[in-house]
C-alpha cells in the first residue's frame, strides 16, 4: 500500500514548494509521511464539514488549497475552532496537507483548472514569473465570441452552485471573447486584465471601490465576472486528485469533496 510521502512526493512535484508566496504556510500540517494510505479527501478549505467527510470516507489524508494555520501561532488547543479541528485529525490518524500559492502559481494550477471549467483555451499567464508558465491568473480565449450576458451565464453553469451566486458587470451585449481569469481574491490583478486588454475578468471577492473605479476608467476595461472565492477555486480539487490518481494509480481512492464551505449560506 501507498504510504502518505508517496502523495506528498506526487502533489510537490505538479505544486513545487518553491513557487509559494514568502508569506504562505504550505506543505504538511499533521500526519506522518510513512502512515499509510488507501483514501485520500482533496477540499478547498480545512474546516469542521471537510474534517467531518473525511471521517465519514475513511481518509486518511486531506488535500486542501487553503492553509489551516496561515498565521504564527503559540500553541492549538482543543478549546479553539482551529485547535480542535488539529485534534481530531491526530486522534483519527488524518493527515493533513495544504498546497496554496504554489498551486495558485504552478502550470498548470488554480486558475488553468477555473478556465478550462468556463471552457477557454490557455494562452499564458495574468502575472507571470520570470521563467516559464507558472505565475498568477490567467489568459484564455473562447472557441467563439458570445455576448457578455451569455458568457456570465456560462460560468455560472459550469461553477458549482452558491448563494451569492455568480455576478456580472458590463454591457450585456459586449462581445466576449479573449478572458483572464484568477482563482481567489483577484482584485489586485484588475490593472494587469486591462493591460491585457481582454474582454472579460473572472476572479473572486471583487470590491467595490476597486471595481467600480475599474469600469469608471476612461480607458477600455474588462467586463467583470464577480464569484465566491470558494466556487473561483474548487474545479482545482478535481486537478489536484488527477495528480494523485496519476501517481498511485489503482491504489489510492481519491475523493473530492462536494461540501460547499463558503461562508454565505442565506439571500434575502
Amino acid at each position: 500500500m501507498p504510504v502518505i510521502s508517496d502523495v506528498l512526493t506526487a502533489l510537490e512535484a505538479a505544486y513545487p514548494p518553491a513557487l509559494a508566496e514568502s508569506w504562505d504556510a504550505v506543505g504538511l500540517v499533521c500526519g506522518d509521511p510513512a502512515e499509510p494510505v488507501d483514501r485520500v479527501l482533496v477540499c478547498v478549505d480545512p474546516v469542521e464539514a471537510t474534517v467531518t467527510e473525511a471521517e465519514e470516507i475513511g481518509a486518511q489524508l486531506i488535500v486542501a488549497h487553503h492553509p489551516l494555520l496561515l498565521r504564527g501561532v503559540h500553541g492549538v488547543p482543543a478549546d479553539t475552532a482551529k485547535g480542535s479541528l488539529v485534534h481530531r485529525l491526530i486522534r483519527g490518524r488524518i493527515a493533513l496537507y495544504c498546497a496554496h500559492t504554489n498551486a495558485d502559481s504552478a502550470d498548470p494550477g488554480v486558475s488553468d483548472a477555473l478556465a478550462d471549467a468556463i471552457g477557454l483555451r490557455v494562452l499564458r499567464p495574468l502575472s507571470p514569473h520570470p521563467a516559464g508558465n507558472t505565475g498568477i491568473g490567467r489568459i484564455g480565449e473562447l472557441r467563439e465570441p458570445e455576448p457578455f450576458a451569455e458568457f456570465v451565464a456560462r460560468v455560472g453553469r459550469a461553477l458549482p452552485v452558491t448563494t451569492p451566486g455568480v455576478l456580472g458587470a458590463g454591457d450585456p451585449d459586449r462581445p466576449i471573447r479573449t478572458v483572464a481569469v484568477s482563482g481567489g481574491a483577484g482584485d489586485s490583478y484588475l490593472a494587469a486584465a486591462a493591460e491585457a486588454g481582454v474582454d472579460a475578468y473572472v476572479t473572486a471577492d471583487l470590491r467595490h471601490h476597486p471595481a467600480g473605479e475599474h469600469l469608471a476608467s476612461l480607458a477600455a476595461v474588462p467586463a467583470l465576472v464577480g464569484l465566491t472565492h470558494w466556487a473561483s477555486e474548487w474545479p482545482w480539487c478535481g486537478q489536484a486528485s488527477a495528480v494523485i490518481r496519476a501517481a498511485v494509480a489503482g491504489n489510492v481512492d481519491t475523493h473530492v469533496s462536494t461540501r460547499c464551505t463558503d461562508p454565505w449560506t442565506i439571500r434575502a
